[in-house]
């Protein structure tokens, strides 16, 4: 990979422009507005003074990273040279559709269109391009410069190549790889939310407050993180947004999203983002 593009400089897109640059790739950031593209550098030089003070990187190492990072607001000239262009908007086919048509009419044509999709249909998406052999899910895990897992979906179309090559891309970031098939949420999600949406049902019945619930899969199942904290942590609106592909995909009414989680989206209650959730923070 000679030049990689990253649509969206968000919480995953940054990081995932982080783990290329501290790699040596070369990576261009794109965001809609200039201060939301200099928010994700300030975010990935943050992160990346972080690993500074841990001893993880020298100074010289974070200075060369953010040296490779370019920002941009234009999706055209963003993408015009690169091998591998991965989006990272919000979770709405909608808008990844969009972003698909633009980068797909101004990238060259041997270039790898990937997703960072955790829910979406690779094949859906790839059908919105006319290179549909060459869109892949590349599904990175928050924080991205810590998780070593990387979920590699392969599309209705997508050719053993275009596998291999992010296979082989994964494995340069010092990620682990993992294949997996084109269904609603993958592996990942597919067995991670309903745990999720099940503790939320938890909580709705008065079984057990949240502190409660996620110290018994803690300390009885090994989880570094109970599903309550976790949900905080993804974003609620992300995990109503995830069951509710799966519960469409599947037509099966275990992925049907509780109505306290509804309740709290509507709310604004989201977790992290927004300082409350199931926990304050």
């Amino acid at each position: 990979m000679k030049q990689v593009a990253v649509i969206g400089g968000g919480t995953m897109g940054n990081g995932i422009c982080h783990v290329f640059a501290m790699n040596g790739i070369p990576v261009n950031l794109v965001e809609m507005e200039q201060e939301l593209a200099d928010k994700a550098v300030e975010t990935i030089d943050k992160n990346l003074e972080r690993m500074v003070n841990k001893e993880k990187i020298d100074a010289e190492q974070k200075v060369q990273t953010l040296e490779n990072i370019t920002t941009f607001t234009n999706t055209i000239e963003a993408v015009k040279d690169a091998d591998l262009v991965i989006e990272a908007v919000p979770e709405n086919f909608e808008i990844k559709k969009q972003v698909f048509a633009d980068v797909d009419k101004a990238a060259p044509e041997d270039s790898i269109l990937a997703t960072n999709t955790s829910s979406i249909s690779i094949t859906k998406l790839a059908a919105t391009t006319s290179r549909p052999e060459q869109v892949v899910g590349m599904h990175f895990f928050n924080p991205v410069p810590v998780m070593k897992l990387v979920e590699v979906v392969r599309g209705l179309d997508t050719s053993d190549d275009v596998v291999e090559t992010v296979d082989e891309t994964a494995r340069l970031l010092n990620k682990n790889p993992v294949e997996v098939a084109d269904y609603p949420g993958f592996v990942s999600n597919r067995v991670l939310m309903p745990m999720i949406n099940e503790a939320i049902c938890c909580v709705h019945e008065g079984v057990a407050d949240p502190e409660d619930i996620d110290d018994v899969m803690k300390l009885g199942m090994a989880h570094p993180m109970g599903p309550l904290r976790l949900a905080d942590f993804i974003g609620l609106d992300v995990c109503l947004d995830i069951l509710n592909v799966l519960h469409e995909g599947f037509k099966d009414p275990k992925y049907r999203p509780s109505p306290l989680l509804v309740k709290m989206v509507d709310a604004g209650k989201l977790g992290d983002k927004t300082g409350e959730g199931f926990y304050e923070h």
